[in-house]
């Protein structure tokens, strides 16, 4: 079975290390903070304004005030502190975080991304991505293999606009881990009962041993 979107987020959780400061983004990343690994001690760090971010809340535990970049309701630590988004951008933009995980569009086989726009689609921004694809020490993509249509998200060039060139290390969908190497991505793991067949049939980029 290909894997469901908690699977792909404990797995991303599986590249966490302990001392780590990560930055989630929207989507599928943000149920990261749920499966962090026993023992793994990870700082989470929010691009508007928060460091230190708890789990998701349960229902009597929600406030308000407290949300991730995505406008989700989150829980804070004993040891959160809050600052400006200024700030925060320049954490990121200093290479201070070590982590990044994204959710994206499209991924091209030389580790560009295309997530912050759809042409002729209504945008708030393109959030604080861009920044972070450039000052991240490692970013890595977990998305679907593919879009509704049945389409692949793994191209050899992305159609969408890009938000960074050259900047994406690992990609995780709900077929398997792939990593961005010279002359495509290679294949590092498989979602379990996923036969490689049909990853060949739902990816456009090219594969490499």
């Amino acid at each position: 079975m290909a894997w469901t979107r908690d699977d792909m987020a404990a797995r991303a959780a599986q590249e966490l290390q302990d001392g780590f400061y990560v930055n989630l983004g929207i989507g599928i990343p943000t149920l990261v903070a749920n499966h962090i690994p026993d023992g793994i001690d990870v700082t989470l760090q929010s691009e508007n304004g928060m460091l230190g971010m708890g789990p998701f809340p349960f229902e009597d535990e929600v406030d308000a005030d407290l949300i991730n970049a995505g406008k989700q309701t989150i829980t804070e630590l004993r040891r959160t502190s809050y600052f400006s988004s200024a700030d925060s951008f320049a954490m990121i933009r200093g290479g201070h975080i070590d982590l990044s995980i994204l959710g994206a569009m499209e991924i091209s086989e030389g580790g560009d991304i295309a997530n912050w726009m759809i042409p002729k689609k209504m945008v708030k921004g393109m959030g604080g991505a861009m920044d972070l694809v450039a000052g991240v020490k490692r970013v890595i993509v977990v998305m679907d293999h593919t879009n509704k249509a049945g389409a692949s998200k793994l191209l050899r060039k992305c159609s969408l606009p890009l938000t960074g060139q050259a900047c994406i290390n690992r990609v995780i969908t709900n077929l398997g881990v792939f990593d961005v190497v010279d002359g495509g991505l290679k294949v590092v793991e498989i979602a379990p009962d996923v036969e490689m067949t049909q990853i060949v049939a739902s990816t456009e980029a090219n594969l490499v041993e």
